[in-house]
């Protein structure tokens, strides 16, 4: 398919993806993510969070295996069982209180897929998995945002 100039549209959308930052270059890879254990004891979790100034965490079990993710909302889970169901919330785990519903996206994705996800799904946060499965990365919304500036798409 040819535009008013004569010029192939798989050109010109190939000439903007190759401008576009893959997802490697803004997530945060594994090396670095904070990770939390299915058994760590939930007010732990929530200290890890606090101190760390983030928002949510991936779920490893012992295998170094993604199962899970915690998040604030999920700890939200503590306040409100503690006082409905007067239960002390010291002795209840991440396990207990993680989802495990995550979107996963693959290594090959480009910056604008990923805000595409974003914009698609409720999802905060995304991991990055290579071809074979294993956990490289996480990315979220705000290193989307950081994309966006490093672009310089304002001029």
């Amino acid at each position: 398919m040819k535009n008013f100039q004569n010029r192939s549209t798989d050109d010109w959308q190939k000439a903007i993806t190759q401008s576009v930052p893959v997802v490697t270059e803004y997530m945060t890879p594994a090396s670095k993510l904070i990770t939390l254990e299915e058994d760590t004891p939930i007010l732990s979790a929530i200290q890890v969070l606090l101190n760390n100034r983030i928002t949510g965490a991936p779920v490893l079990n012992k295998k170094g295996e993604v199962v899970g993710l915690i998040d604030d909302k999920d700890c939200l889970n503590v306040l409100l069982g503690s006082t409905y169901y007067n239960q002390p919330a010291g002795k209840d785990t991440v396990g207990s209180f993680m989802t495990n519903v995550m979107k996963e996206i693959s290594v090959d994705f480009d910056m604008v897929r990923v805000a595409n996800v974003f914009l698609t799904t409720p999802y905060k946060r995304l991991l990055v998995k290579d071809h074979s499965g294993k956990l490289v990365g996480q990315i979220s919304r705000r290193d989307v945002l950081k994309a966006i500036k490093d672009m310089n798409m304002y001029g």
